[in-house]
């Protein structure tokens, strides 16, 4: 039987296909989770159950999955959670979005953020909800981001920090509500992540998140090993008398805005 500190428990990460998703799908194998995992991207999340099962870790991956589908997700959700009688841990950790300034953002764009970063995340949580409440210590995982929380300089992401602002809001009542179910909902909220898309972008000195990226009091972009290290405690039952929370992981930056 595999040892760690999610030995036993069943992992719920959407988002599987690469980045932060990716990696936690590795670490909560790692740690004795058996993870069940998703993506649109099939390619790309199929070579993540390799790579966890290569480690001798266990993953069940659906890919493609819209998330914005309620009866795909529910028939997901429910499938996992008749298989094993509960869900120990949901990562709602996909999320996709658009960026414009306020002039030039269009309704259509304006929707496809809130399906992409709210509804996606708020179906797999309505869905898991019941099967969460069957553990004895169920933890919630929501993805916010420092836009959410301070604004963005860059000027061009109203929807994104708007979403990522309501997803920070229903952490809140997540817990709230998850309380006397045992639940408990926690929100990571990542600054600027070094991963294998952003690299080429962010960090070109003509990118308006460079302004961002020269201010980290600590000195360097984060990387996805970063948040998932977090995540893995609030997985854990380290962390059980820790809820409604919302963790900035951003080197420091939104501590010291420049100005």
């Amino acid at each position: 039987m595999q040892q760690g500190r999610l030995a036993g428990k069943i992992a719920v990460i959407t988002g599987t296909a690469g980045g932060q998703g990716r990696e936690a799908a590795v670490r909560f194998a790692a740690e004795g989770a058996t993870v069940y995992g998703c993506d649109v991207n099939s390619d790309a999340a199929a070579e993540t159950v390799d790579l966890v099962t290569a480690t001798g870790g266990i993953m069940n991956s659906v890919h493609p999955l819209d998330l914005t589908d309620e009866d795909a997700v529910r028939s997901w959700i429910d499938g996992i959670g008749a298989a094993h009688g509960r869900i120990d841990i949901l990562y709602a950790n996909a999320g996709l979005a658009t960026f414009a300034p306020i002039p030039e953002i269009t309704f259509e764009d304006w929707r496809f953020v809130m399906a992409h970063e709210v509804d996606l995340v708020f179906l797999p949580v309505k869905h898991a909800w019941k099967h969460l409440a069957q553990s004895a210590n169920a933890s919630v995982i929501l993805v916010g981001s420092t836009a959410g929380v301070t604004g963005s300089v860059t000027n061009t992401r109203l929807a994104h920090t708007a979403s990522k602002g309501a997803v920070v809001a229903m952490t809140k009542q997540l817990a709230a509500e998850g309380a006397e179910h045992h639940i408990r909902a926690n929100c990571i909220s990542p600054g600027m992540i070094r991963t294998s898309q952003s690299e080429s972008t962010l960090l070109s000195d003509t990118h308006p998140m460079r302004k961002i990226a020269s201010a980290i009091p600590l000195g360097r972009l984060g990387t996805p090993a970063d948040v998932v290290n977090y995540a893995v405690f609030l997985a854990s039952d380290e962390s059980g008398y820790v809820t409604g929370t919302n963790l900035m992981i951003d080197g420091g930056w939104s501590a010291v805005l420049p100005g």
